[in-house]
């Protein structure tokens, strides 16, 4: 058995980050999952680099990085749906599929006879997810939806950065990839469906709708309160002091959770008295007089050292971290011990393999897989078309 998912197959009409998260997600814990690419230039992220991986020959090839993190243990087909024959080939596999996601413009599969209309008489049991930026309906349904718009118009940015600074954007495609999270439970809950009365359905699913149901406990307070919060930087919003602080040689996350971490905070720099003074005795109490409170630990704090404050924080029992650079983490016996970094064989690459970033689901019976490396435009090509629709299958 390669996972729980499978004998799933997924039929991914999906590019570039969103939908592929998701697909690989599945393909990770078993589903077969078949990659639509266009002949010639595939996935538009295949050309999101450098870097890219480095072939035999010394040179790069045209496997980016970007594409590699979101691509393994998938077969790739390469098919032209704008013509009358491929769009019989992607109907076809249709035919075969449990799952079909895809992220075109709203109504743009119509035209080739795929949208969920198009499919769902003839195929009453496929799960079919639709990924865009506004989704289905609404005013916006008609406009396209990339990341930065959807942190942008969902609101994240404008809680992101520093407090007098330009809005920012989170370094990653955070809107991307949590709408591929939401997407997979999506579509396990309604295969979970389908296995119990044979019916499948249509996943209407929003960047923007995913990106706003990540706003958790800030979006909340607006609704709670009636007031936009403000940027606070690596402070928290509900907590103090919770935030990053500049230390002798670097920073340092302080995440102080409660008030009885809060007096050993306090112990630990040399400042009892900031436990017992009624301005800062309660969480309640520091978020009101932050202004105040936190220069005052930032002082104390400039002539530690790093690992002289870490050390102290785990022997209080104070939650506290290093800020990590990526080389930092993937270097660290953390990743190691918990396989965060894998490494998986590869055709055109140099070294033979290509390192990724492992799954973080851990199941005790049914782990997930490292199958297949991200594949190279239109490999599996002939090898799907046996399987899927000359064999028994």
């Amino acid at each position: 058995m390669v996972g729980p998912l499978e004998g799933v197959r997924v039929l991914d009409l999906s590019r570039i980050l969103a939908g592929p998260t998701c697909t690989q997600l599945l393909g990770d814990l078993g589903a077969d999952v078949i990659k639509i690419e266009r002949p010639g230039s595939g996935d538009d992220t295949r050309s999101w680099g450098p870097p890219f991986v480095t072939g035999k020959d010394g040179e790069p090839t045209r496997e980016s990085a970007y594409y590699l993190c979101a691509n393994r243990n998938k077969r790739s087909v390469a098919v032209d749906m704008a013509s009358e024959d491929g769009a019989r080939m992607i109907r076809a596999l249709a035919a075969k599929a449990d799952v079909l996601i895809e992220n075109f413009k709203v109504g743009g599969l119509a035209k080739y006879g795929l949208s969920y209309a198009d499919l769902k008489d003839e195929f009453p049991g496929l799960v079919y997810c639709s990924i865009s930026g506004f989704g289905q309906t609404g005013p916006n349904a008609h406009k396209a939806g990339y990341d930065v718009m959807a942190q942008g118009y969902g609101g994240i940015m404008s809680l992101t950065g520093e407090p007098d600074g330009a809005p920012m954007k989170v370094a990653v495609g955070i809107a991307d990839v949590m709408c591929g999270m939401y997407a997979s439970t999506a579509i396990l809950a309604a295969l979970r469906h389908r296995d119990r009365t044979g019916e499948g359905q249509h996943i209407d699913l929003a960047l923007v709708d995913a990106q706003i149901a990540w706003l958790i406990n800030e979006g909340t307070n607006t609704l709670t309160s009636g007031r936009d919060p403000i940027r606070r930087g690596n402070q928290h919003p509900n907590i103090v002091p919770y935030q990053v602080f500049e230390v002798a040689d670097g920073h340092v996350i302080v995440a102080v959770g409660n008030d009885a971490q809060y007096v050993r905070f306090c112990e630990l720099i040399e400042r009892p008295d900031l436990a017992t003074n009624p301005d800062y005795a309660t969480n309640a109490k520091r978020l009101e007089n932050r202004e105040a409170l936190i220069p005052i630990i930032a002082d104390c704090l400039k002539s530690m050292t790093r690992d002289a404050l870490l050390a102290g924080l785990e022997e209080r029992g104070v939650p506290g971290g290093p800020i990590n650079t990526l080389s930092d983490v993937f270097a660290s016996d953390q990743v190691e011990a918990r396989d965060m970094k894998i490494s998986v064989p590869h055709p055109l690459a140099e070294a033979g393999s290509v390192d990724l970033i492992g799954n973080p689901l851990k199941l005790s019976k049914t782990p997930v897989s490292y199958r297949r490396a991200p594949p190279t435009l239109g490999e599996h090509t002939d090898e799907v078309i046996r399987e899927w629709l000359e064999g028994d299958g």
